[in-house]
Parts: structure tokens; C-alpha cells; sequence
């Protein structure tokens, strides 16, 4: 019996055997061919060239030494967004509920499977892979000798109108599959200039020995001096704290590159009876030192709006990939707090026509990505060398991030006040008093951008001029920066000619990100809804029928464009009139 059933298994086994040897052969096996059918393979992997973004002239420019082997490099992939829509002409309205943007990740970056297939290709020993929360963004931190055999290259240095910086010696090459979803590949250079800061970071105030240095508040600043109570005064911020408008649940985020004092925010504290919360977050790399920078943005959010939040992002690292660091982790902080309101504030930027065009791209995906995708509204100090943010005199030029058309360009201005706080004139800012060097002190940035192209939403009075280019016109708006109270180092500072240590578009830019704050708060209040966005300013004044949104500064220059009647080159549509201001957009957000 078990004889019998082997038989059969094994009748059966055979049968099964040539049914299979059957199919196989109708399926493209010998079926009577002489040749064999060859064993499938993997197509061999295809490699794409990847653009530097650095001038030629800088790219061939001398080579000078090996970038060291044990060099820390932080490569960062951009990827593109999908479906991206470029800023429209209309005023951007957002309401409260908050979507939780790293849900749909896979929808506005790469896909799960592309991040693992990538992983896969790059991921070797000794590199450290990291995927941004919305898949937008890919760090890449190791040493020179694992980064350049994944980019087929290696680095060397190049000696070029002054300066050492380092870059691939042969052009850097990804697989396409990974190359056809790039926007831009940051740091395997280090051409573009650090960032700097504004004006009383670099221009080293005297601290005056009239202060009162110790455990006892010193709130006696020079009475020449402005204060935040006469902003407040002169462009309408106090309107609102009389409706009980403060900050309260609002966020103002800041991108810096040095430290605070905490001891100096203390003390300002109980001057202004600020009562938020300040959060410090460093990136990459803590600041050694405070610095003047950041207590002077910090100090100026808590005049003006006592009860708001404030997040600090430190860096010790000027360099423009740890700026995008900031910036990323502002995106990853934010992605299911869309509905906030909230608003970013940056004092920071260099000139132009000093970057890599990987920069400039790297930097818009994330000014794109905080604006459109997580509705918060971007200030940026348009520079304090005036029209030549390049430092040299008459060479026309401006700053970047500000020429972005994501961000609100800020200039400054001379704000005068009488001695009960009322706004008397006001003019821009500039000084040409030393032409040789600008240390930050020439004046309000401005002028035309050479990369972006004007935007839709620009127009008005003013924006066509004979200057005009097509391309990014700056500022957008502008605010006091000049002889602004400073309490740094224990004591309120002063220049030599006592006015106040405070001041350029540094503190023009977090005045402004205020009066963004107070608008925000008493919409979501009164209509559950907010705007965000640099289209928002012109649809404003082109909408202002009887009301004035804005100061129009018609007074002064910036040393290169004059101040005009509407939209000008040095004060962009002029100072805050907040009440106006949000009465405007109050009208909008009742259209629903």
C-alpha cells in the first residue's frame, strides 16, 4: 500500500514537473531556441550631474590646498515641493483650525519609498541621514572624506578676491532618481559669505556709566531716547492694548546667530512688565557669547506686546546652511500649527550677488514652505548699507533674504516723537557720512533684485518707476531704526552723541512682526480668521479708500533711491498706522 502511494507521489511529481517546464517555456523560456534566455538583471544605476550654483569665475578662480579629510560638512538636499503654487495677487486668509501638515508629508515632499530607496544609495557608514518632517528636506552630516565618495568628488581650496573657500574639484554627481527631485544641494561649499547682523551688532555702542548696575531694575534710559511706549504711541500699537490685546497665545519666531543675556532680558522684563514666555532653541551649534542682536529683537517684542511668546532659534555658526537649519526647524516645529497666526522675524541676510544660486534656492523652499504651507508671515531686515548692501558705495545691491517674495521686506526710518509720545516726522534713514566702509550704518536696504522676478502682488502707487526691472522690488514696508533704547551689558547704551544704541532695520523688522502679532490676535478674536503673507501688505494699500494703512514716508533716502509719494525704494509702502491697518483687513475677513 505505501509502495503503491510512493508510485504515485512520484507519477504525480513528474507531471507537475513538465506542466511547469510547459509554462515556463511559453512564457519565454527555450521553446526551441538554440540560445538560452539570458537572467534578468538591475539596469546599472544612472548618474546625474548636480549644478554648484557657484559663478564661474569663483569656480575657476585658483586652487589653493585639499579641504582637510576629517573637515565635519553638513550637505543638505531641497527637495521639490509637489504641486506648488506660486504667491497670487489677493490676500491670503487662513483659519484657526490647525492641519497637521506631517500627516500628508508624502503629499508636499518625497514619498516614504523614495526616502528608504535613497537611504538605501546613500546611506554608508559614518553618515548621518535625517528627513525633514514635511519630506522637504534631507541632512546629510559627516566628515569631507565620506561626502565627496558619495558625490563622486572631492574638495579642494579656492583663493578668490580675498578669501578661502572650499568646493567640490569635479562636478558632484547623485543618481538621477535622487537628482530629479532636487530644488538644491547646500553645503559641499562654502562660497556664499555668512549672514550678518544689523546695525548695533557691528557699530559697538558706549555703554553708559550713568546706569544703575545690580539687583534693582534700572528703568531710566536717556530721556532723549525712544522708547517702546512712543512706537506703541506713534503707530497705533496702544490702540490695541486698550482692547486687551497684548500677544496673549500668539508666537513670535526668531532666527539669530549669537546669544542672550539673561540677566539684561531681566531687567528689561520688569521695565515693560513682559509677562510671555521666552524659549531658546539652539541649532547645530550654541552662541558662544550674547550678543547685541538678538537682545535688541527680543527687547523690542517686549515692549510691544507684553504677553506674547517668544521662540528663540541660536546658531553659532553664521554660515547660510545653518540659517536654512533655523529655518527647517521652525517648518518641523510648526507643521500642525497652521491656524496660529503666528509670525517669523529675521534680522539677518548678505548681499545677493555674493551667494550660490543653491543658497538663494535652498533658502525661498523654506520662506515658501512657512508662508504657504503654514500661513505665518515672514519679516526680514532689508540691510543697513543702504542702497549698496554689498559695502561698496554706489554699487547698486540688496540683501537677501529680504529680496525673497516670501518674505516682508522691512527698511528703517528717523522717527521723530514729542515729549508725550505723539509721531511728529518721520523720514528715512541713511547717513553717507563715511563712504569708505559701511559697518552697517549707512542706511535703509533697498533696490531691485538681480534673481527673483517681480511678483504678482506688487502693484500700486509708486511700484512702476523708472527704476524698475521686473524683478523683486524692496522693501515692502518700513519702521523707526534709529536711537531705539538698548539695555545690553548691565547698563542702557548710547552712542557717542547720545542717542540711543538701538536701531536699523534690525529693530525695524521685529517692530513690524509686532504689529503683524496684534492684527492676527484681534482678527482670530473678532472673525476666527487671520492673514499671512507679503501680498497681504499690497492688497492693503490698494484697498485703502478713505484710510491710511500706512505712514507714507516722503522724506529722505537711502543714498541711492529717493522717498516718494506711495511705494519707494527706501521706505517701500511706509511705517505702521495698525488701526487702519487692521480695519482693512477686518473688511476682508468679514467677506465670508
Amino acid at each position: 500500500m505505501k509502495r503503491s502511494n510512493s508510485i504515485r507521489s512520484a507519477g504525480l511529481g513528474k507531471a507537475i514537473a513538465l506542466f511547469l517546464l510547459i509554462i515556463l517555456a511559453g512564457c519565454g523560456g527555450n521553446s526551441g531556441n538554440t540560445k538560452p534566455t539570458p537572467t534578468p538583471t538591475s539596469p546599472s544605476l544612472q548618474f546625474t550631474t548636480i549644478p554648484t550654483g557657484i559663478p564661474a569665475d569663483a569656480q575657476n578662480s585658483p586652487v589653493v590646498g585639499q579641504l582637510p579629510g576629517d573637515t565635519g560638512m553638513h550637505v543638505r538636499l531641497t527637495f521639490k515641493v509637489q504641486n506648488q503654487q506660486q504667491q497670487g495677487s489677493g490676500v491670503n486668509k487662513a483659519p484657526t483650525s490647525s492641519q497637521d501638515l506631517g500627516k500628508i508629508a508624502n503629499q508636499i515632499g518625497i514619498t516614504d519609498e523614495t526616502y528608504q530607496r535613497i537611504k538605501a544609495t546613500l546611506g554608508i557608514s559614518g553618515a548621518t541621514l535625517t528627513l525633514s518632517k514635511l519630506h522637504t528636506e534631507l541632512k546629510i552630516d559627516a566628515k569631507a572624506s565620506t561626502i565627496g565618495p558619495m558625490f563622486q568628488t572631492h574638495f579642494v581650496l579656492h583663493k578668490y578676491r580675498g578669501r578661502t573657500f572650499y568646493a567640490p574639484a569635479t562636478p558632484p554627481r547623485l543618481p538621477t532618481f535622487i537628482a530629479n527631485q532636487l530644488i538644491a544641494v547646500t553645503g559641499l561649499d562654502n562660497y556664499s559669505p555668512d549672514v550678518k547682523t544689523g546695525y548695533t551688532a557691528n557699530t559697538h555702542p558706549v555703554y553708559s556709566t550713568t546706569g544703575h548696575k545690580g539687583a534693582t531694575a534700572d528703568c531710566s534710559p536717556p530721556s532723549n531716547q525712544i522708547f517702546p511706549s512712543d512706537v506703541a504711541h506713534s503707530y497705533g500699537y496702544d490702540q490695541f492694548y486698550s482692547h486687551g490685546y497684548h500677544g496673549e497665545n500668539m508666537t513670535i519666531n526668531l532666527v539669530e546667530i549669537d546669544g542672550i543675556s539673561v540677566s539684561d532680558l531681566r531687567n528689561y522684563k520688569q521695565c515693560v512688565n513682559y509677562q510671555g514666555k521666552i524659549t531658546v532653541k539652539d541649532i547645530n551649534s550654541a552662541p558662544t557669547q550674547p550678543g547685541e542682536e538678538s537682545i535688541l529683537d527680543i527687547e523690542m517684542i517686549m515692549g510691544l506686546a507684553r504677553n506674547v511668546n517668544i521662540v528663540d532659534y541660536e546658531t553659532g555658526d553664521p554660515s547660510f546652511v545653518n540659517i536654512e537649519d533655523e529655518l527647517q526647524q521652525i517648518i518641523d516645529d510648526n507643521a500642525n500649527n497652521t491656524g496660529s497666526g503666528n509670525v517669523v522675524s529675521i534680522s539677518l541676510g548678505a548681499a545677493e550677488n555674493f551667494l550660490s544660486l543653491n543658497d538663494l534656492r535652498a533658502i525661498d523652499q523654506r520662506l515658501y514652505l512657512l508662508t504657504q504651507k503654514e500661513h505665518m508671515t515672514v519679516f526680514v531686515a532689508s540691510g543697513d548699507c543702504a542702497a549698496f548692501t554689498d559695502g561698496v558705495f554706489n554699487s547698486l545691491s540688496v540683501s537677501f533674504p529680504a529680496s525673497d517674495p516670501y518674505s516682508v521686506a522691512v527698511g528703517g526710518t528717523v522717527l521723530q516723537v514729542d515729549q508725550r509720545g505723539n509721531r511728529v516726522g518721520e523720514a528715512v534713514w541713511s547717513d553717507a557720512t563715511d563712504q569708505t566702509k559701511c559697518s552697517n550704518s549707512w542706511g535703509s536696504g533697498g533696490g531691485n533684485s538681480n534673481f527673483f522676478p517681480q511678483p504678482t502682488f506688487q502693484t500700486g502707487r509708486g511700484v512702476t518707476n523708472n527704476a524698475s526691472r521686473g524683478f523683486r522690488q524692496l522693501p515692502d514696508v518700513s519702521a523707526v531704526a534709529t536711537n531705539l533704547a538698548l539695555y545690553f551689558g548691565g547698563l542702557w547704551a548710547t552712542f557717542p552723541d547720545g542717542t540711543g544704541a538701538g536701531g536699523g532695520t534690525s529693530a525695524a523688522t521685529p517692530i513690524w512682526a509686532v504689529g503683524m502679532i496684534l492684527t492676527n490676535q484681534a482678527l482670530i478674536h473678532q472673525y476666527h480668521v487671520f492673514f499671512y503673507g507679503p501680498s497681504l501688505f499690497y492688497v492693503v494699500a490698494n484697498n485703502a479708500y478713505h484710510l491710511v494703512p500706512y505712514h507714507d514716508i516722503t522724506q529722505g533716502n537711502n543714498l541711492g533711491f529717493n522717498a516718494t509719494p506711495g511705494w519707494d525704494y527706501a521706505s517701500g509702502l511706509g511705517s505702521p498706522n495698525l488701526v487702519d491697518f487692521y480695519s482693512i483687513l477686518a473688511s476682508f475677513a468679514s467677506q465670508h
